[in-house]
C-alpha cells in the first residue's frame, strides 16, 4: 500500500490513460477469485446460512444502535441551545 502510494505521488503529473478501467477490471477479478475461493470451501458453504443469519443480526443492530444514538445526541444539543 505505501509503495503504490509513493509510486502515485512520484508519477501524479503523468496521464495515464485508461488507468479507471484496469483499476475496475482488477477490482471485479480480485472478486472473482474470492469467490472462487469461498466456494471452494466446503465449511464456509456449509454455513453460508449461519453466516448470514449472524450478518444480518449485525447489520440490524449497527443501523439500530446508530439510529439510537443520532437520536439522542439531536435530543441532547436541543436541550443545550437555550
Amino acid at each position: 500500500m505505501l509503495c503504490g502510494i509513493g509510486a502515485g505521488y512520484l508519477l501524479r503529473r503523468l496521464r495515464l490513460r485508461g488507468l479507471d478501467t484496469t483499476i475496475m477490471v482488477l477490482i471485479w477479478l480480485l472478486l472473482f477469485l474470492l469467490g472462487v475461493e469461498v466456494g471452494g470451501n466446503p465449511r464456509i458453504i456449509q454455513g453460508i446460512a449461519t453466516l448470514g443469519a449472524e450478518a444480518l443480526v449485525l447489520g440490524v443492530a449497527g443501523i439500530v444502535g446508530s439510529a439510537v444514538l443520532a437520536w439522542t445526541l439531536w435530543r441532547w444539543s436541543k436541550k443545550t441551545k437555550h
